[in-house]
């Protein structure tokens, strides 16, 4: 069983759980501890599950031995108005080999995916993220990815795997299961121009730190599309980190948790992840805390809309462009835009089980200016390959 896996939360955060006020999540969330053993899982929807693992990662100086300063920071924390039951079940401790985590988390994650439960995994090195990914590949042919990173992670796919080239192997190793890939927070100058030019080609999406400044409202639809997600806290900056090594640039915390919160009300995710935290301390810690709160303030409020049925509960909207008619459906009951691919001819397409892309209202008001929203474009050109 996938569960025996799991090592208890060590006694320290057991104790700083128990010792907090009533009505924090310390005092409501259900513990793996030593004595107790696993706790009970009926009626659980979200687990939260520490993986102390970073060898993969060429800038850890230390094994990463505990999670437990971000534990402790989230259960001193208070839940929102939620009905959502969470249990923290403990660590996976690194393997003898690197393999030998990575095959840990694959059975977990799988084990999770036919529960219909939502882990939400806090790493070490974001190279984990693989073994998550290959955990579908008997549950759901043809999934998204999200990662929130200043980086794309693609790296030398002739070489073993690392924290910077995980995303490469998604794409070239066999099941292909790997239909879209999106970054949110890239900064160019972390990036090749050969990776930018490789993401074009492939019609993946990114979305530069910049413009995610201007408007972190545009992440929304990216995040809805996805089965899992992963954070990179190297993508947040330095000075919300307390932390000297960080990036002077990159997201502020409330822009982090703002996509934490998105993420969790995508009614398609079923992995969450946040990684890269090893090194982080103090605000480090209680940033990623916070970051899990909002991921489940999120979930609270999954309005269920996918698969969405478009016979009820939406209005249509028809946009007439050149020789296409572009469709959009907006939701009655959150607001939530759709767009209609109806290039899906034959069986064989690997669009099959997208028919529907989430957008926004400004990818209709392009629309009705005549001009064709992005990311329909790439989603047709790459049914096209």
């Amino acid at each position: 069983m996938a569960l025996e896996f799991l090592k208890p939360i060590e006694d320290a955060a057991v104790m700083h759980a128990k010792m907090q006020p009533k009505q924090t999540i310390g005092e409501t969330i259900r513990l793996h501890t030593a004595e107790e053993g696993l706790p009970d899982l009926n009626g659980v929807q979200i687990i939260i599950i520490g993986i102390l693992e970073n060898r993969r990662d060429a800038n850890a100086l230390f094994q990463v031995e505990t999670l437990d300063q971000v534990r402790e920071k989230f259960y001193e924390l208070y839940p929102g108005n939620w009905s959502t039951i969470i249990a923290d079940l403990g660590d996976v401790h690194a393997g003898e080999t690197v393999e030998d985590t990575y095959y840990v988390v694959r059975q977990l994650t799988e084990h999770f995916l036919r529960e219909e439960v939502v882990p939400v995994f806090l790493g070490g090195s974001q190279d984990l993220m693989y073994p998550i990914y290959r955990a579908f590949d008997e549950y759901q042919h043809m999934i998204n990815v999200v990662n929130v990173d200043c980086r794309f992670d693609l790296g030398d796919i002739e070489l073993p795997i690392t924290s910077r080239s995980y995303i490469g192997k998604m794409i070239t190793m066999e099941p292909y299961n790997l239909f879209n890939y999106s970054n949110l927070g890239f900064q160019t100058y972390f990036n090749s121009q050969d990776e930018i030019d490789l993401l074009d080609r492939m019609y993946f999406d990114a979305i530069r730190l910049g413009h995610l400044e201007q408007d972190i409202t545009l992440s929304e639809p990216v995040l809805r599309d996805a089965d899992m997600v992963g954070f990179d806290m190297s993508v947040v900056r330095a000075s919300d980190l307390a932390f000297a090594k960080a990036n002077p640039n990159g997201l502020d915390g409330k822009q982090i948790c703002s996509l934490s919160r998105y993420a969790g009300i995508s009614d398609r995710l079923k992995v969450f992840g946040i990684f890269e935290i090893n090194k982080e301390r103090n605000t480090g810690a209680q940033l990623a805390a916070e970051i899990m709160w909002y991921f489940i303030e999120g979930y609270n409020y999954r309005s269920l809309e996918y698969p969405m049925d478009v016979s009820k509960d939406c209005l249509l909207y028809k946009v007439p462009i050149d020789d296409q008619i572009l469709i959009f459906y907006k939701s009655t009951m959150t607001g939530r835009w759709w767009i209609e691919l109806p290039f899906i001819s034959n069986v064989n397409n690997k669009l099959k089980q997208h028919t529907l892309l989430p957008c926004d209202r400004r990818d209709y008001e392009l629309a009705c200016d005549q001009v064709f929203p992005d990311r329909w474009l790439k989603a047709r050109r790459k049914n096209e390959i």
